[in-house]
């Protein structure tokens, strides 16, 4: 059984300000709680209704509840299953380093584009995000949802994207509308990609420090893309195996 202290505490859980102070962050569903377990991410405690059941279950401190107490303390319109309290893992922002591809984040206010787009970074194999302190926090509950638990894999680091991509020594690209054709852009081994803030797009600050400018061209009518949606097209051309 649930007590309403414990609904209470795990509410809070879904405001920044509570996630900050205690260093907490809610993974909700079948899928994101057996991608939590197999990490080295440190559950506290797992809150499920009878029928779940999971070789490693024995982790964390387990909470059997009804599926209207779990409705309750669920940030989702329907509640899958299961939802579990981790502490977070937080990834102190480094330089890129040479030999490898990093994606930088802009201003990225969407939780939802923040979560596809560190799953698209998980996809192309790009361990690393660099995101300036203006963009969303990837331990709000929407953005772990998004990320489908590509966040297990991939590190996200906040800073002042003008220092972290100082003096780098490799390529920078950037999502400019003035910049050539991704379609005539060679395969990179090494690089930066900068995605912008999903309307006003990369900052002013950042654009000496892009050596690359890229665009996707457009053939339709349509005024723009979704920020996620253009990182996913762009990498899908940078890297190529």
């Amino acid at each position: 059984m649930l007590s309403k202290i414990e609904a209470k505490y795990i509410q809070s859980l879904y405001h920044k300000k509570q996630r900050d102070a205690l260093s907490l962050f809610i993974v909700e569903g079948v899928k994101g709680v057996d991608e939590l377990l197999n990490s080295s991410f440190e559950v506290q405690k797992i809150y499920a209704v009878n029928e779940w059941e999971h070789p490693l279950m024995g982790k964390a401190s387990l909470i059997r509840v009804t599926e209207d107490e779990l409705q309750r303390i669920s940030g989702l319109q329907t509640a899958n299953k299961v939802l579990a309290v981790a502490q977070q893992q937080n990834y102190i922002a480094h330089k890129p380093q040479i030999g490898t591809i990093t994606l930088a984040l802009d201003g990225i206010q969407d939780p939802g584009n923040m979560g596809t787009l560190i799953r698209i970074a998980d996809w192309f194999g790009i361990d690393t995000i660099l995101a300036s302190e203006d963009s969303v926090e990837v331990y709000n509950p929407k953005v772990i949802q998004s990320t489908m638990g590509s966040f297990i894999r991939v590190k996200v680091g906040y800073g002042k994207l003008t220092d972290l991509l100082s003096g780098t020594g490799i390529p920078i690209f950037g999502a400019l509308l003035a910049g050539e054709s991704v379609y005539h852009q060679s395969a990179i081994e090494e690089g930066v990609l900068i995605i912008g803030n999903e309307s006003k797009g990369i900052h002013n600050e950042l654009l000496p420090y892009i050596s690359s400018p890229i665009h996707i061209p457009r053939i339709g009518g349509a005024e723009s893309l979704n920020a996620a949606v253009a990182a996913g097209i762009l990498l899908s051309h940078l890297i190529k195996k």
